[in-house]
């Protein structure tokens, strides 16, 4: 069985103009990531992130911690969803939930999860970028680029919501599961999963290795 190895993006810049961009924290969380792996020599055998700029961001200083540059394959699946836009296309009958958007990241992320439970049940009134379906295709075809490529050890770097979808895809849950699990992944975090040509099998979730328990105040959600 192949091995895949899915991170999430080290703390990206919540509450600034650009929060697709890592935070100086986020940076050493993706290098000590790379530390980890060169200490115990894991060792892979191809790169995939998604298109956006913390994923990459992610990967070169996973690139930084393993002391080597790192050939990399993008794959738009692996991308975030909108959240921004998702909240801007709620209803007038949500306002008091769209109100949350604005406030405290506490408050934002309350919020998002009872938008993404009206996401995928098609409950959003306004124009949305992609519908709930339309994510689950694109992150299922990520699954199948991975799973039906030739790598033995694949690291992927991604986002929660994409994480959450493909391993609710893999346990064959509802959509209720993908948010749970986006709700949970923390900044940096290893999900770790078994694969052939037929099935992706999970071995562990959200795991921080570089960071529990000696980077304890590292730990971080957005």
């Amino acid at each position: 069985m192949a091995e895949l190895f899915l991170v999430r993006h080290g703390q990206a810049s919540f509450g600034s103009d650009n929060y697709d961009c890592l935070s100086a924290l986020g940076e050493r969380q993706g290098e000590w990531l790379g530390e980890y792996f060169a200490q115990r020599g894991i060792e892979f055998d191809r790169f995939l992130t998604g298109s956006m700029q913390r994923h990459e961001q992610t990967l070169a200083a996973i690139s930084r911690g393993l002391g080597r540059p790192l050939p990399c394959e993008v794959h738009p699946g692996l991308n975030e969803y909108d959240f921004r836009a998702l909240y801007r296309a709620l209803g007038e009958e949500h306002h008091e939930l769209r109100a949350l958007a604005s406030g405290s990241m506490a408050d934002f992320y309350r919020g998002l999860k009872e938008v993404l439970r009206l996401w995928s049940e098609d409950r959003i009134a306004g124009p949305v970028p992609e519908t709930w379906a339309q994510f689950q295709q694109r992150v299922a075809a990520a699954g199948d680029t991975i799973r039906l490529g030739s790598g033995r050890k694949v690291l992927a770097v991604s986002s929660g919501g994409a994480i959450g979808v493909m391993t609710q895809q893999i346990l064959r849950a509802p959509a209720a599961t993908a948010i749970a699990l986006n709700m949970q992944l923390r900044n940096s975090s290893i999900s770790h999963y078994f694969f052939n040509s037929a099935s992706i099998q999970m071995a562990s979730f959200n795991s921080l290795p570089h960071l529990d328990p000696i980077r304890l105040d590292a730990i971080t959600y957005g």
